[in-house]
């Protein structure tokens, strides 16, 4: 029998443009625009799933609480994906496409499109998670989602997304992989700090927990005006026993590429059958409200 093997892309991106006084729409404009090279690269290296970061097209803006930035938002599908769509059909490359989407005026969403190889729109997530501390003022910004935890049968792999502070929550992790998902993205931006140890942890505890595989994406560098720390990249791909496939560096804009062999889930499985001993009739208290 034929192995299962499928070839991954991530890319991670700094901001072109950081000058305060630029309008949303130069800066989001400049922000897709270098995307582009590098999407054409992963087509030429044999991508078949790519996965963009989060929010790809603008800078992480949520150290503001700035209204004019909801002027990035759009619905989904929309200008964007449908542009994406083209370059997907073009590679015959899955992408996973996380933008800042609009549901209804006042209404938004921090969300990923997925679209499959043949460039038709396959559906979205929505994340769950947001949070709201200092520098990282997404309630702002960001309705919670109200999609659940969906996956996706691409051409190549069924797979999931997560979105970045939705990797500190075991429950949706574990809920991808009882839905059937092979690989799960996770689009994040994380700065330089407590998070970072949290970073080669805890996506390859999902990724060994749930036997599946992760693909995780951060973006680089430092962002003005807010300037709350360095995106610190290293971005990779983990596979169902944690061993790391490829990682990219802290600094600099990269494509990352991994190639995963889709049939060691079954054999990781076999050995560790965490779906079969759970216990889910003892776990009424994780979806009790606290007082």
């Amino acid at each position: 029998m034929v192995a299962r093997k499928v070839v991954g892309g991530l890319i991670q991106m700094s901001n072109p443009i950081n000058d305060p006084n630029a309008s949303v729409a130069k800066i989001s404009t400049a922000m897709e625009e270098k995307h582009l090279p590098y999407i054409e690269e992963a087509g030429k290296q044999g991508v078949q799933l790519l996965c963009l970061q989060e929010v790809f097209n603008g800078p992480y803006f949520c150290p503001s609480q700035d209204a004019k930035w909801c002027d990035i938002a759009e619905p989904i599908p929309g200008p964007t994906i449908e542009r994406m769509q083209k370059l997907a059909k073009k590679h015959e490359m899955v992408m996973i496409v996380p933008i800042y989407e609009r549901e209804m005026a006042g209404v938004y969403y921090n969300t990923a499109a997925v679209i499959d190889a043949d460039g038709s729109y396959l559906g979205k997530y929505r994340k769950n998670h947001i949070p709201h501390t200092a520098g990282f003022w997404e309630k702002f910004f960001f309705k919670p989602g109200n999609l659940g935890y969906p996956v996706f049968k691409t051409r190549y792999a069924t797979i999931g997304v997560y979105i970045c502070y939705d990797r500190h929550f075991p429950e949706g992790a574990r809920l991808l992989g009882l839905h059937g998902a092979e690989i799960v993205f996770n689009p994040s931006a994380t700065v330089k700090g407590l998070s970072q140890y949290l970073w080669k942890l805890e996506q390859p505890a999902h990724a060994v927990a749930n036997g599946y595989f992760m693909g995780c994406i951060n973006r680089v560098g430092v962002e003005a005006p807010w300037n709350v720390g360095q995106f610190y990249g290293s971005s990779y791909f983990v596979d169902p026993r944690g061993n790391f496939l490829a990682q990219g560096s802290e600094d600099k804009d990269e494509l990352v590429v991994a190639e995963m062999n889709l049939d060691m889930i079954e054999d990781v499985r076999r050995t560790w059958q965490f779906f079969r001993d759970r216990r889910p009739e003892t776990y009424d208290d994780m979806v009790k409200q606290l007082p």
